[in-house]
């Protein structure tokens, strides 16, 4: 938030007054325009500063939002209202933007182009990389606490870069297939692209007004947005010029989903989308030579009956029994394991477009965070499986990937968000971060016996989550979430701690090579 001059105020209040009464304003709003607007948009739907809407809003409890309008956000240009309105009126300020805007706001492609942003021009640029650090072995640290991103050698463990970020990154990085490229997303909808061989911002724009991932097709083309407002999958060339919007509806229009999540399934040449409110899965194809689509009902689409749209760039959809919230691709990408928030899981078949099994998942399973390995069971038969964790329960679920069957549910501390191994680690990591008593407490499973080994431990009501490995899979990073936490680097095969590096709240870390090389111990 920032201060106006009376004059700009006064306009911006102006402008606002159709949404509430002429005379009658109430003092909030006002409030809101004077001292607000300036950063987060007399819609509310954020410029300079994030928007400040429910969906928006809804990891940051009304309590911090009433401690950050107070003591304003350290290393931020948000400053402190404390000596300018009373407890009374930022209470009502933190209440005020809570609730929704009347009517919902708008996303239009008009507004995605004009909000472009080029930062870098490309042609000023190095062909290979402006350090001497292996490139690929980088990790990128979001730092949530003052909203930067730290680039980490994972050779060294030192950091080499920082950069300020957009507010309230979400859903992770994704890079290109040779490492150099790397786009993030914001929950207001800002699409950053990085180059990571120049540490140069090359260009932003504003995909919607919240949005839940992105991904990047494996030839590096193309860059689509998931949304849940607008309601719409927003697909961008390489440079982030728009290409398209996709309305997420119905095929008759009659209903609109947020969407879920988006991945790129590189084998396949397409993305692939989930829908929170209807029972479809979409993908999108990203190869011109893709088979055509026929939506509806259809005799025999091998005679080329109905009416068919280019599956260039289209969705295919595949009508499902149930919603799915978060999904996970088995190891070919044929097929998408998925859940919804009822805990009911289903296998879903990509080239037959229908369910094919269904998976006994209870509580709220997060298979995004899914990993895979190669496990021998109590015959000696080597079985590929794969785990997930809980966000209700505490336990980790580890499924046969041939029979879809539970083999083991590991009991946690806690409910967990994130798994994590590598392909030459014999530990996984779960951390139980849902769960109040044990969010700082990480577990070790052994991924042969299925048990946990060992405990990491952090101070009680302190968070310790989010495991990366290096590229060769010698050293395990943890994330201190805290205002002043660190990044903690322990040796992965004697699971003692090697160092700290101070980070300001460090949500998440992501190394190059085990994100573009897909390693079964990362989550894709």
């Amino acid at each position: 938030m920032m201060r106006l001059p009376t004059s700009i105020a006064a306009v911006l209040i102006a402008l606002a007054l159709p949404a509430w009464a002429d005379e009658g304003a109430p003092a909030t709003a006002r409030n809101y325009q004077q001292h607000c607007a300036a950063c987060h948009a007399a819609d509310r739907l954020g410029s300079m500063g994030p928007a400040l809407l429910p969906d928006n809003l809804a990891r940051l409890r009304k309590g911090e939002a009433v401690k950050v309008i107070t003591g304003g956000r350290a290393a931020t240009q948000m400053p402190a209202f404390a000596e300018l309105l009373s407890k009374d009126e930022i209470a009502a300020l933190a209440e005020w933007i809570y609730t929704p805007v009347t009517p919902a706001p708008k996303w239009t492609e008009s507004d995605i182009r004009a909000s472009r942003i080029q930062h870098t021009d490309p042609a000023t640029l190095s062909p290979t990389p402006v350090f001497s650090a292996d490139s690929l072995n980088l990790f990128l640290v979001v730092e949530t606490g003052d909203h930067h991103v730290s680039v980490l050698d994972g050779d060294r463990l030192e950091p080499i870069y920082r950069f300020q970020s957009r507010f309230a990154l979400h859903g992770g990085p994704k890079f290109t297939a040779d490492g150099r490229y790397v786009f993030f997303a914001s929950r207001d909808g800002w699409i950053t692209k990085f180059d990571l061989w120049n540490l140069k911002v090359i260009a932003e724009v504003r995909a919607g007004i919240n949005t839940r991932n992105v991904a990047v097709s494996s030839d590096g083309r193309f860059v689509i947005a998931a949304n849940y407002l607008p309601q719409d999958l927003v697909l961008f060339d390489a440079e982030l010029n728009l290409v398209k919007v996709m309305d997420a509806t119905t095929l008759d229009g009659s209903r609109s989903s947020r969407v879920s999540a988006v991945y790129d399934a590189a084998p396949r040449k397409s993305f692939v989308a989930a829908m929170k409110d209807i029972p479809e899965l979409w993908e999108i194809s990203y190869d011109e030579n893709a088979e055509p689509i026929y939506d509806g009902y259809v005799h025999d689409y091998r005679m080329k009956e109905g009416v068919a749209k280019p599956g260039f760039l289209n969705a295919r959809r595949t009508p499902l029994e149930d919603v799915l919230d978060d999904f996970y691709f088995d190891q070919d990408y044929r097929q998408v394991m998925g859940a919804s928030r009822k805990g009911e899981g289903q296998v879903v078949n990509l080239d037959a477009r229908r369910k094919v099994a269904s998976l006994p998942l209870d509580g709220m399973p997060h298979l995004g965070s899914g990993i895979t390995w190669a496990w021998h069971d109590a015959s000696g038969i080597e079985r590929t499986v794969m785990a997930s964790t809980n966000l209700k329960s505490g336990e980790v679920t580890v499924i046969d990937m041939k029979t879809w069957e539970v083999v083991r549910r590991i009991p946690t501390r806690g409910p967990g968000f994130f798994l994590r191994s590598h392909e030459n680690s014999r530990y996984a990591f779960v951390d139980s971060m849902m769960s109040r008593e044990a969010s700082h407490i990480l577990q070790v499973i052994d991924k042969q016996t299925l048990e946990v080994v060992k405990e990491i431990t952090a101070e009680p009501g302190q968070t310790l989550a989010h495991i990366e490995f290096t590229r060769d899979g010698r050293y395990a990073l943890a994330s201190l979430w805290e205002q002043d936490g660190a990044i903690v680097v322990l040796d992965a095969l004697t699971l003692d701690e090697v160092k700290r590096l101070p980070m300001k709240k460090p949500v998440g870390k992501y190394n190059v090579w085990n994100k573009i090389s897909r390693d079964e111990g990362t989550s894709h």
